[in-house]
């Protein structure tokens, strides 16, 4: 078998068998075949596609080519949620603890920020002490006996996959929905979940920014799921502006207690309540979404949902006062109130310029290596259909940084302020399961 031929079939639209592709995903895991060769698989893949039964087979040499964690020891059906990437993106943070609170097994695994959006677990290391380095066996403990923990990424899972997406990075194919799907899936499924509930994020502030793309990538993960017998339900969620009110580290931690508190914005809590409703309904605690949606609410209104964040955040060796007085989270030196030219309605936010703005000031990083400030970040005061007056602050900057005028720019021209009121956007578009 050569990878030539393998390169050959795809380009001419063939499709390949999965004895050709693990012997591809195998190959190039071991540094046989070489980075030229896979990019012209890749653009191969770009545009002639790749049918069910090889984007299946794609995602299980992936998974096959590194560690797999093992969860058989925890009990009950676990359920996992994945994110596209969005800004403002907190709705892990609430959703564990609120799954959780119903008795569902949330192993979550979760990874840092990179670019435009933003990390869980960025965001849970701004709270002094949290400690997401554990071994497997007190990860699994820690699940079994309080249903939650939330960890890094281990570096040996789907080693392929971290090779081909730098790859795809540069040379212009991440935007192909196969190696998107194969290669979201192959982690969901590689992290040991029994049902994967995923979030996919469309619009300015997301990695897809057309619906039917959207669409498509939600549908073909689910397919994937279903191929591989895990139960698998894709939520489209609107990413034209960010998420809640703050993008940050420490900011989205305190934004998302109080979504928890019930005192959370009406697009988060929503998202949130979807995501975590589905997860509730596939992990058997709840017959149908519905029934699901309003338990969840209680919960929330109880406030058994934000003892159980304060819970895992004192079982992860954090400090659980930080719940009741979230002063204690860093805060910046510097705080630039960013004020409307004009009168008007805020029409649209550029969420993905917000994200950058966020990066500029210190959140997030432009390579692995940058360090961040957690205390960094933006604080948007106006949203999609409210009014401004001029002179009215839209958004706040949050920075320890000296220079801020860039950013200061680049936020007046995310914000899209127009004469008249824009209909009310939808916080959902799509569920496929």
């Amino acid at each position: 078998m050569r990878m030539i031929d393998i390169i050959q079939k795809k380009k001419n639209g063939e499709t390949l068998s999965t004895k050709e592709i693990n012997f591809m995903i195998e190959g190039y895991t071991k540094g046989e075949i070489p980075d030229y060769q896979m990019s012209a698989f890749s653009m191969a893949v770009y545009f002639k596609g790749m049918n069910k039964q090889e984007i299946a087979d794609l995602t299980m040499a992936m998974v096959n080519s590194g560690e797999k964690i093992d969860l058989s020891a925890i009990k009950g059906i676990k359920v996992d949620k994945h994110s596209t990437g969005g800004v403002g993106d907190k709705i892990s943070l609430i959703v564990v603890p609120l799954v959780a609170s119903v008795g569902i097994p949330v192993a979550k695994l979760s990874g840092r920020g990179l670019g435009h959006t933003g990390g869980t677990i960025d965001k849970l290391e701004s709270i002094e002490g949290f400690n997401i380095e554990m071994g497997t066996k007190e990860f699994i403990d820690n699940v079994n006996k309080y249903k939650m923990a939330i960890a890094g990424q281990t570096a040996n899972l789907t080693p392929a996959d971290k090779k081909l997406y730098a790859l795809r990075d540069v040379t212009s194919t991440v935007d192909s929905i196969p190696l998107i799907a194969s290669s979201i899936m192959s982690k969901k499924i590689a992290s040991g979940a029994d049902a994967i509930v995923l979030d996919v994020k469309v619009g300015s502030g997301a990695f897809m920014k057309n619906l039917d793309e959207a669409r498509e990538l939600a549908k073909t993960m689910v397919e994937i799921g279903k191929s591989l017998n895990k139960r698998t339900v894709a939520v489209i969620s609107n990413m034209n502006q960010p998420l809640g009110y703050e993008v940050g580290n420490a900011n989205e931690v305190k934004e998302a207690i109080k979504v928890l508190s019930g005192e959370g914005a009406e697009d988060e809590t929503v998202v949130a309540l979807t995501i975590a409703s589905y997860m509730t309904v596939l992990g058997g605690a709840f017959e149908d979404f519905n029934i699901a949606y309003k338990e969840l609410e209680k919960i929330i209104k109880s406030g058994k949902a934000i003892d159980k964040l304060k819970e895992l955040i004192r079982i992860q060796g954090g400090n659980p006062d930080v719940i009741s007085n979230t002063d204690m989270l860093p805060k910046a030196k510097y705080h630039i109130e960013v004020k409307a030219l004009k009168n008007g309605y805020v029409e649209a936010i550029n969420a993905e310029q917000i994200g950058i703005i966020a990066m500029l000031l210190g959140a997030g990083r432009k390579t692995k290596k940058d360090k961040i400030d957690y205390s960094a970040g933006v604080t948007i005061v106006k949203k999609v259909g409210d009014e401004v007056k001029l002179n009215d602050t839209i958004c706040i900057l949050h920075t320890n940084k000296e220079s801020y005028n860039e950013a200061k720019k680049l936020a007046l021209e995310a914000f899209k302020i127009s004469k008249n009121k824009p209909e009310k956007i939808e916080y959902i578009y799509d569920v496929f399961q």
